[in-house]
């Protein structure tokens, strides 16, 4: 493959996009916002959003997993964060209430797992991807563990065509991360019974919010003024306080509430008013 095809835009730490080529960093964006409590807690944290702070993090996750090169990892068992999308929907596979999830890998695009360790592998420590370049490698490591690659030529990112190849192959109770609010209302309509999680939504406009709203099972709020205040003030629930999750129907509910079930953590339960929202909120929120 030659290098200027060999390449993988993607919107992280603070909505910075970054372009990488031949697994190094030729690009970073300016951020959107200057500090986020997760930044802070990353593997090589990143306490201030700058341009040097947010390539070292990148370069880092290059050296210790793969990202966007052949030799990407695809499965893993660790739990980066107590309610993450990952976390959440690895969790709903091993539990039975999900049998199939759609997402979107770099080095493969959307993908269709069934295999907890592969969702928590792919989606653990992956920020918005834009586009990706397909590896040859990485799909055949999605394939051995269970997985579909609904586009091997290209790698593209399509969502909507990710949750019709997983109803092809027969599953029932397929839950779907999904960034554009387009697509949750084109998979809502088309199909459901979909579970649909809205992910990497810093900047989501109000009329992008109130689609979402309408549409998801589940939000990420990343660093969202408008998730916070449209979704979260029609949450059922809402798990975590700096960056929340807002759980936004019953099904979903029983996912987060069984979750809680199974495991082993201290929690407070309370009933009030959502969202409610900590000291700690990523500086600023857009």
């Amino acid at each position: 493959m030659t290098a200027e095809h060999d390449e993988h835009v993607i919107e992280a730490i603070g909505r910075s996009r970054i372009v990488i080529r031949g697994g190094e960093v030729v690009e970073v964006g300016e951020a959107r916002i200057k500090e986020c409590p997760l930044a802070k807690k990353m593997a090589l944290p990143v306490p201030e959003i700058t341009k040097d702070a947010v390539k070292a993090n990148i370069e880092n996750r290059i050296r210790a997993w793969g990202m966007c090169t052949p030799k990407r990892d695809v499965l893993d068992t660790r739990t980066f964060v107590g309610f993450g999308a990952s976390e959440i929907l690895s969790f709903g596979l091993d539990a039975g209430l999900i049998d199939a999830v759609v997402l979107a890998c770099d080095g493969a695009g959307t993908v269709v797992v069934t295999k907890p360790a592969l969702v928590q592998g792919i989606g653990g420590r992956m920020s918005g991807l834009v586009s990706t370049t397909p590896y040859a490698e990485v799909i055949q490591r999605i394939e051995e563990n269970g997985g579909v690659v609904i586009d091997k030529g290209h790698a593209r990112l399509n969502q909507v065509a990710g949750v019709e190849r997983a109803r092809e192959l027969g599953y029932k109770k397929i839950a779907v991360t999904v960034a554009l609010p387009r697509d949750a209302e084109t998979i809502r309509n088309l199909y459901p019974d979909t579970i649909i999680f809205g992910v990497h939504v810093t900047g989501l406009t109000a009329s992008e919010a109130e689609t979402f709203a309408a549409t998801a099972d589940l939000m990420t709020s990343c660093a969202s003024k408008t998730v916070r205040e449209i979704i979260g003030r029609k949450a059922l629930m809402q798990a975590g306080v700096a960056i929340p999750i807002f759980v936004l129907t019953k099904k979903a509910k029983e996912i987060v509430i069984e979750k809680l079930h199974q495991g082993d953590e201290q929690v407070l339960i309370k009933t009030t008013k959502l969202p409610a929202l900590g000291d700690q909120q990523p500086d600023p929120l857009v």
